[in-house]
């Protein structure tokens, strides 16, 4: 969408044509951008919000790491921690005691000081269960915290987090976690400014007016100045962040561009430096002429299909099976796909720090039919009408178009695809107000059990109703114990085979991204996790 904020430009009649300064070849956004360090940004749909204790989609993700920074930051290049808001840190010897030291210029964007205890009240504030954060069970791996999120422990004290003095927070775990740091700069864990939040309702409001503009308080290289609904949110650098000499960028615009074919005419229009996604029709049009503005790579992440198993007749294992084994994803990728994914048969990408997914299915037509007769629909016969949920993107629709032929060819059953806006979307799939629903998830760590563990009993992120005790003792208990890695693995294994036996979701393809990105754009690297570190990111002026 284009953004809605213009300036006149000369003594120009309103009525004939309203001009935006950078609307043309010489005068463009990118253009202008590139002279005063504004990053125009694709960022495919307008957030849910900007609370990090409260959001979970990937277009938040982007706006909230400029926004906010936690105790470590990541390595664009390399993925490796490294130093945020602590300094340094001290690992016991025994693995489970991280003492972190906060920089003494640390410093909220109102000029306090970031401290020990805004973490901590920050921690306590995502597990308080009255909040309902998705994302807690991030914290798990600390001592009690898990306790505290479910309600038998209702002391804080008690859980492994100590802010000993204004800058040392103590963090204690429950074992040994080899990926402990890399949960640490995940934006669940992100501080949040206590007095601000505070002074708009209590810590467990989800609807305050806290995060908004105007009101936000925030700890990371850039601050929110202006929010337009459904046109643009624009984050400016802050004066007060404790390595504000090494940014960059002067601004960046996030736009919500979830009409990817109007994303791709902005960014030829150099309106916007990088894109969100890439229409599949148009990569092979950019692979023969422009080469130069793709940016494809392996990414951790699975695109899949998420099955309410409380609802009839999907509460059935055999349905479940059934539709999963007459998708022949094979097809998928070469005809829809443009060959540039793998086909998915479980939850964890493959080569996923070495682990190797267990592989319970394949595409099956005859095993599925007989499944789906043996659970009492032969032929597809009384199988009741149902839709296909994704949120509004032209890829999505052209996947579920296609999954809808093949169950209707093979299995005889009628599904519809419907689309939905991204609010609303979310707000079906939390609810359980689907059937089937499109969802993809990207890792928050390199590390398998960065999916598996979303899947855990009543885990936020878990909307298929899918439980079983032992595969909550191997991802919560068994697994983070295990320091030998291969033998985590194997653990990994089968909890994962658990997992698909079951069926509560319909893996289809592994990821890659897919960006265009202007060439006056630079630190912005490709990596598994599509991860990026504003920090790093710069605008060359064009010639």
């Amino acid at each position: 969408m284009m953004s809605h904020r213009f300036r006149i430009c000369g003594l120009l009649l309103l009525s004939f044509f309203l001009v935006a300064c950078g609307g043309g070849a010489d005068s463009s956004r990118v253009a202008t951008g590139n002279a005063e360090g504004v990053l125009h940004f694709g960022n495919g749909t307008e957030p849910q919000g900007l609370d990090p204790h409260i959001v979970t989609g990937v277009p938040e993700h982007h706006i909230i790491g400029a926004l906010f920074e936690g105790l470590v930051t990541k390595n664009p290049y390399t993925l490796e921690p490294e130093p945020g808001v602590a300094e340094s840190w001290d690992i016991s010897n025994d693995g489970k005691i991280y003492t972190f030291h906060l920089r003494e210029n640390a410093r909220w964007s109102n000029g306090d000081l970031v401290t020990a205890e805004d973490f901590r009240w920050s921690w306590e504030r995502a597990l308080t269960p009255e909040l309902g954060s998705l994302y807690n069970y991030m914290f798990f791996p600390i001592l009690n915290a898990e306790g505290f999120a479910i309600g038998e422990l209702d002391d804080f004290s008690d859980v492994g987090v100590k802010a000993l003095d204004e800058r040392t927070l103590e963090v204690t775990l429950r074992e040994p976690t080899p990926f402990i740091l890399q949960l640490f700069d995940h934006y669940s864990t992100y501080p949040v400014h206590p007095a601000t939040v505070l002074a708009f309702g209590a810590p467990t409001d989800r609807f305050s007016q806290w995060s908004r503009e105007d009101n936000i308080v925030t700890n990371g290289a850039f601050t929110l100045t202006e929010w337009q609904i459904n046109s643009h949110i624009r984050v400016e650098k802050s004066e007060y962040y404790w390595d504000a000499d090494e940014i960059k960028l002067n601004a960046i615009v996030f736009y919500p561009t979830e009409n990817i074919v109007t994303e791709e005419r902005m960014f030829r229009d150099e309106q916007i430096h990088f894109t969100n996604e890439v229409g599949l029709d148009k990569i092979p049009v950019y692979r023969a002429e422009q080469p130069e503005l793709l940016q494809i790579a392996p990414y951790l992440g699975t695109y899949y299909y998420l099955i309410n198993t409380n609802k009839e007749p999907f509460n059935d294992v055999r349905v479940r099976k059934a539709l999963s084994m007459a998708i022949d994803r094979d097809l998928l990728v070469e005809t829809i796909l443009e060959n540039l994914f793998l086909p998915s048969y479980a939850l964890v990408p493959p080569g996923t720090l070495g682990y190797e997914p267990p592989k319970t299915f394949g595409y099956d037509p005859e095993q599925a039919r007989q499944l789906l007769a043996e659970a009492g629909f032969p032929n597809g016969e009384n199988f009741p009408a149902f839709d296909i949920l994704y949120n509004t993107q032209e890829n999505h629709q052209k996947i579920a178009v296609a999954v809808q032929q093949m169950w209707s060819e093979t299995l005889g059953i009628s599904a519809a695809p419907m689309n939905q806006e991204w609010k609303v979307y979310l707000d079906s799939t939390d609810n359980f107000n689907y059937s089937i629903s499109r969802r993809g998830w990207i890792g928050d760590y390199v590390d398998p059990n960065t999916f598996l563990d979303m899947m855990i009993t009543d885990g936020g992120n878990n909307k298929t109703g899918f439980s079983d005790p032992r595969y909550d003792q191997l991802i919560l208990r068994e697994a983070p114990a295990m320091l030998d890695q291969d033998e985590r693995f194997k653990l990994y294994q089968e909890a994962e085979s658990i997992l698909m036996n079951a069926m509560p979701i319909i893996p289809i393809y592994t990821y890659q991204s897919k960006h265009l990105k202007h060439p006056s754009l630079k630190g912005l690297p490709a990596n598994i996790m599509d991860y990026y570190n504003w920090k790093y990111v710069s605008l060359e002026a064009s010639e």
